[in-house]
């Protein structure tokens, strides 16, 4: 088992805690990690990029090669086709499909979506949309995780076990909140 992510958006979206959770995942399944530096600016509204790989057999560098990246987690549409270059042919592209408009020269979301239709394996779902329908707005990156999750090749469960370890401490109505976004998520993934 071999998995290359790229995860990326703009500061304060939650990259970070994408991350944890699938760290927390794979370290349960006694997988071996590793994971760049977060790249970018980290206040938020800057642009953010990590390398996450996962894999049965020891890692030697915790980057990603170009046209190798198994999956691309994008916290915001236009981050996603930053890193197209770095997708491999048989890829997954999971995105939000709500821009994050912090530039002034923002491409069109017409032509952002016209880009993206032309990639073989992609999921866009508005996240930020669902998530306050159903009353959860802080775990909207929590949602592109469920929505990612078979392309991951993490179980379901084992997310949801990684959910319950790395929010515990903050007390179970936002271990419930994460666990109800993922499975939100992951029925949105079909």
């Amino acid at each position: 088992m071999k998995t290359d992510i790229i995860l990326c958006g703009v500061g304060g979206q939650g990259i970070l805690s994408i991350a944890t959770i699938i760290g927390e995942a794979a370290m349960n399944e006694n997988l071996y990690i590793k994971q760049a530096e977060v790249h970018g600016m980290s206040q938020r509204g800057g642009d953010v990029q990590s390398n996450l790989r996962i894999s049965s057999n020891p890692i030697d560098s915790d980057l990603i090669a170009k046209a190798s990246a198994d999956v691309i987690i994008s916290m915001e549409p236009m981050e996603a086709l930053r890193y197209l270059p770095y997708l491999s042919k048989t890829g997954w592209i999971i995105t939000s499909s709500a821009p994050f408009v912090n530039i002034p020269n923002y491409p069109d979301m017409e032509v952002i979506k016209a880009d993206l239709a032309k990639i073989q394996n992609v999921i866009m779902l508005d996240i930020e949309n669902i998530a306050k329908e159903n009353n959860i707005p802080r775990s909207a990156n929590v949602i592109l995780l469920g929505a990612a999750q078979k392309a991951l090749g993490i179980e379901y469960e084992k997310l949801e076990d990684a959910i319950r370890r790395v929010f515990g401490s903050k007390g179970d109505s936002v271990v419930e909140a994460n666990i109800k976004a993922l499975a939100l998520g992951k029925a949105a993934q079909k």
